[in-house]
């Protein structure tokens, strides 16, 4: 009796399993699925039932350099970081043999395929959109499997030597075009002001005296400057005119 009784309590003992709060347990009993354990304690049965953890925590994959070839036929290397979470552990575990391997592979090729669709100025502009292309895609295919894609960051885009040297030529050609837009701008705009003023001085009575004294008197400050005075021209039309009488 007593070796029945210990019997029972060492397989009742050896059914218990844990189920952490970020898993889930797929279980089956004699090779066939029967449900989820949820989070605590759990029997599962020796010989008779099985059950398989599987974490449901955001997981990370991080892509390797891929070559890829824009639409605009450059070629260039892309990595990008998928985060994914499993909604169904029974569907990931048995729709899937791997699905962490499965989803590096699809990831791989959907970044392959979308990098074709953008042109290298487009992919580096519209990263986001190329990003979001990318999750879409992904999401789409895996959804079958119970997981869902977060999202998807592009960490880096690789260009060949040779033309990031013709990118910073152009974007080095650019800064000069816009130092002498301005540069000329400004050359503009002091030549409209310099205009007005010799309007306003030529039209003024001895405005232009007034401004020959002021310049007399900054060229004065240095004891070092010549100054040599020029006869201003109404006093010679007074001679003149003083002249003639």
């Amino acid at each position: 009796m007593y070796y029945l009784i210990g019997i029972a309590v060492f397989i009742i003992l050896a059914s218990i399993r844990q189920v952490n709060q970020y898993e889930r347990g797929v279980k089956f009993t004699l090779g066939k699925y029967v449900g989820l354990a949820q989070p605590g304690l759990t029997l599962v049965v020796p010989i008779f039932q099985a059950m398989t953890k599987i974490d449901i925590r955001v997981k990370t994959i991080d892509l390797p350099l891929q070559d890829t070839i824009t639409r605009d036929n450059v070629t260039a290397k892309i990595n990008a970081v998928i985060f994914f979470q499993i909604l169904d552990a029974g569907k990931a575990f048995l729709r899937v043999e791997n699905y962490m391997y499965s989803i590096l592979q699809l990831a791989q090729t959907t970044m392959r395929n979308v990098a074709g669709e953008f042109t290298l100025d487009e992919l580096l502009s519209k990263r986001d959109e190329a990003s979001d292309r990318i999750k879409q895609i992904i999401d789409t295919q895996t959804e079958p499997w119970g997981i869902q894609v977060m999202n998807v960051d592009l960490k880096d885009i690789a260009l060949p030597e040779n033309l990031q040297r013709t990118i910073g030529k152009q974007a080095e050609a650019e800064r000069e075009k816009r130092a002498v837009i301005i540069s000329s701008e400004g050359e503009v705009i002091a030549a409209e002001n310099l205009a007005k003023a010799a309007s306003i001085l030529s039209t003024s009575p001895g405005a232009l005296h007034l401004r020959t004294l002021n310049t007399i008197n900054d060229v004065s400050s240095d004891a070092s400057n010549t100054i040599v005075f020029a006869m201003p021209v109404e006093v010679l039309k007074a001679f003149d005119n003083w002249s003639k009488k």
